[in-house]
């Protein structure tokens, strides 16, 4: 039942009614919500009012979008990319796996990809800036993955390299090219070192659809650059990761004692 003397419309007590039994576990995660007619006869509202409770917490991502099948409650859980250990040198040198999948496999949980697209682009301008393509055309080579965590879309990632540099190798195949200790080092090019840029926004509809994202959910773009020897950029790796189901985690090491 709504509570009369509540300030809040009919649909907003409805929906804190739902949200509370959700985070507090009474409605099982990955379980049916129940029907709109149970809701009507549950709260005593009109099934206008169950819609618009049911529209506000499907907004929020507590609820799947339902699109002709019965709605359930969503349990995303949470994906930690360890920034400072991800492709860090200790894990080049050691593992086996590729390095995000290692994250993955890390946390008990099951990676896979799905490659989109690899081949010869004039990347954007600023993934040219930061690999100093400056001479015309410029040209990249780029590829394409959506990234999963136990079947489920975690990332979008993209990484560009200069041509020149992926021309003729196992880069160009439109496979999974994962190699011990990295592919750049089993092409004998080092990274010396790893600079990130991070910004929260709001995905593009492409990005939504492709990753499955509830309305309204933002997203991070991670744009990581690795370079090389004398300052040489070798490669940008363009991340979006979804901000409903994702955790940025960094160490910082100061050097007091």
């Amino acid at each position: 039942m709504t509570t009369p003397g509540d300030s809040r419309s009919k649909y907003e007590q409805v929906a804190a009614s739902l949200r509370l039994a959700i985070t507090q576990g009474d409605l099982d995660h990955e379980s049916p919500l129940p029907s709109e007619a149970e809701l009507r006869e549950r709260y005593g509202v009109s099934r206008d009012t169950v819609r618009r409770a049911v529209a506000l917490l499907t907004q929020e991502g507590l609820i799947t979008s339902g699109q002709g099948k019965a709605r359930r409650i969503r349990s995303d859980v949470p994906f930690k990319l360890r920034m400072s250990y991800f492709e860090s040198k200790e894990r080049r040198d050691d593992e086996m796996y590729d390095a995000w999948a290692a994250e993955v496999i890390d946390q008990g949980r099951q990676p896979s990809e799905t490659i989109e697209f690899v081949g010869i682009v004039t990347p954007p301008t600023e993934i040219a800036q930061r690999l100093k393509l400056d001479q015309e055309p410029g040209y990249a080579v780029v590829r394409r993955r959506v990234r999963f965590v136990d079947g489920q879309p975690y990332q979008l990632a993209d990484s560009y390299f200069p041509e020149n540099l992926a021309r003729g190798t196992i880069l160009m195949e439109p496979q999974s090219v994962a190699r011990p200790g990295g592919v750049l080092k089993d092409l004998k090019h080092t990274l010396i070192k790893l600079v990130d840029e991070i910004r929260i926004r709001m995905p593009t509809a492409d990005e939504a659809s492709r990753l499955g994202l509830p309305a309204a959910t933002p997203v991070a773009e991670i744009i990581r650059t690795g370079i090389g020897v004398d300052e040489k950029p070798l490669r940008v790796m363009v991340t979006v990761a979804p901000g409903d189901r994702t955790i940025l985690e960094y160490e910082v090491t100061t050097g007091d004692a």
